[in-house]
């Protein structure tokens, strides 16, 4: 019982306490200027395969004659997007032609302070 009363009074200080943190935490001066940004962070990053594998296609349509696999770890550049496809490079395979764009996609970039 004794213990239960201390575990509330511990839970309750601590949800008093937390804005009362917040508040100095955001009142603390940046410690880097405003005007300096790094080039990077906005710069999204290299182009990534969600599959295992996807099948280059000729046109964009999944019923067009397949012309080779690209597979997630090989190196490839994305030329242009048209709907819901991507033509594509494989630096790999040298194979071009047409992948889902739901496989494939570019993350953005992220800064951290």
């Amino acid at each position: 019982m004794r213990s239960t009363h201390i575990a509330v009074s511990v839970a309750l200080l601590g949800a008093l306490a937390l804005p009362l943190a917040s508040a100095t935490a955001s009142a603390a001066p940046s410690l880097a200027p405003a005007s300096v940004t790094d080039p990077t962070c906005s710069k999204p990053g290299p182009w990534t395969l969600t599959a295992k594998a996807v099948t280059i296609r000729a046109k964009a349509s999944v019923n067009s004659k397949a012309l080779g696999i690209l597979y997630r770890g090989h190196k490839f550049t994305v030329h242009k997007t048209s709907g819901k496809w991507r033509y594509i490079t494989d630096k790999t395979t040298g194979v071009t032609g047409w992948v889902s764009a739901k496989y494939v996609y570019r993350p953005a970039g992220m800064c951290l302070d």
